[in-house]
C-alpha cells in the first residue's frame, strides 16, 4: 500500500474522529431525545430537558442537523402576528433501527485500515485496542461523576449505551454468573473489518476502556464478530 505508515498519533486521531461521530454525550443524548419525540423537539423544550441555555441546545440541535441525524421542519403559527414560525428537529427516519441516522466517514477508516495493515500483527493489534481503551475512558468520564462507582451490570448498560449512540447498536446481555456480554448489530467501520479484522481490537478497547472508567478492571474476549462470519459482533466481559 503507497504512503508512509501512519504514526501512532495520527491513527489515535484517525479512531477518535470515527468513533465521536456525535461530538459529546450531551449531544448523543439529545439526538436520543429527538428521536423519541414523534413531533421532533424545539430548542426552548430541549434546554429544558438537559439543563442548557436555549442557545447551546440549539447549537447541539444544528449540528444534528447538519449531519444528517435530525431534520427541521419549521411549524407556521395560524396567527403569524403571534411571533416567529416554530422550528422543530426530529429524527429523519424514527422508524428505522437506531444505529442507520450514524454515519462514517469512508476516508479516516480507509486510514485505520492503512495504519493497522502496516504493521506487524500482533504490535496492530495492541495499539488498536489500547486506542480503542483510551477512547473508551474519555467518553466514560465525560458522562458524568454520578455515573462512576456503578454496579457491573448497570456499567455495562451505560457501556452498551454509549456504544449504540455511536453506531454500534449494542446491548448489554447477562449470561450466568458475573458474566455479561455487549452484543453488536451494526459495525460504524463498515466492512473494513471484513479486511483487516485486527480493528475488532478497537471495540476490545472500548468496551475495557469505559468500564475501567465506569466500575473497574474488566477482562474482555471477542467471541464473536463480522470477520468470523457472524452476523453479530459479541464481546464477553468478566469481573
Amino acid at each position: 500500500m503507497d504512503g508512509a505508515p501512519l504514526t501512532p498519533t495520527e491513527f489515535a486521531s484517525a479512531v477518535t474522529a470515527i468513533t465521536g461521530a456525535f461530538g459529546d454525550p450531551t449531544r448523543r443524548d439529545i439526538f436520543l431525545y429527538a428521536r423519541e419525540c414523534a413531533g421532533g423537539v424545539t430548542a426552548t423544550e430541549t434546554a429544558k430537558r438537559f439543563d442548557l441555555h436555549p442557545n447551546v441546545a440549539r447549537h447541539h440541535l444544528d449540528k444534528l442537523a447538519a449531519g444528517g441525524y435530525l431534520e427541521i421542519v419549521v411549524e407556521h403559527r395560524e396567527d403569524a402576528s403571534a411571533g416567529r414560525p416554530s422550528k422543530h428537529y426530529r429524527s429523519t427516519d424514527p422508524s428505522a433501527p437506531l444505529e442507520l441516522p450514524v454515519r462514517r466517514d469512508d476516508l479516516l477508516i480507509g486510514m485505520l485500515g492503512r495504519a493497522l495493515a502496516m504493521l506487524p500483527d500482533g504490535q496492530a493489534e495492541e495499539m488498536a485496542e489500547e486506542v480503542g481503551a483510551e477512547v473508551g475512558r474519555s467518553m466514560a468520564e465525560s458522562i458524568g461523576p454520578e455515573d462512576i462507582q456503578r454496579s457491573f451490570r448497570s456499567a455495562m448498560q451505560v457501556v452498551a449505551d454509549a456504544l449504540t449512540a455511536h453506531g454500534f447498536a449494542a446491548r448489554a446481555v447477562r449470561t450466568g454468573g458475573d458474566q455479561l456480554r455487549i452484543v453488536s448489530e451494526h459495525c460504524p467501520f463498515g466492512g473494513a473489518p471484513i479486511e483487516y479484522p485486527v480493528i475488532c481490537a478497537v471495540d476490545r478497547g472500548l468496551v475495557k476502556g469505559m468500564l475501567s472508567a465506569l466500575y473497574g478492571e474488566a477482562t474482555t474476549d471477542l467471541s464473536s464478530s463480522l470477520p468470523m462470519g457472524d452476523t453479530v459482533c459479541v464481546t464477553d466481559v468478566s469481573t
